[in-house]
């Protein structure tokens, strides 16, 4: 015997049945704060360490953003 179940929901309220955090202000934030680097208005050190604690990815994936920064400044 096979049981289908179809369950229609947005991505947010599959997150609250299954009781997972909302990111949404964390990720607002996150935006905001890549958005004013592009601009110029937050240095690459503060950008650079912000990646390290939310992304980790090892020294290769820091050089392309560090990359991917300074071209986007020039």
């Amino acid at each position: 015997m096979k049981i289908n179940v179809d369950i229609e929901c947005t991505p947010d309220e599959a997150r609250r049945v299954m009781g997972l955090p909302d990111f949404t202000p964390l990720h607002d934030k996150y935006i905001e704060t890549l958005k004013d680097s592009m601009n110029g208005n937050v240095s690459s050190e503060v950008m650079e360490n912000l990646m390290k604690s939310w992304a980790p990815m090892g020294d290769a994936g820091m050089t392309f953003w560090r990359k991917l920064f300074e071209s986007a400044g020039k």
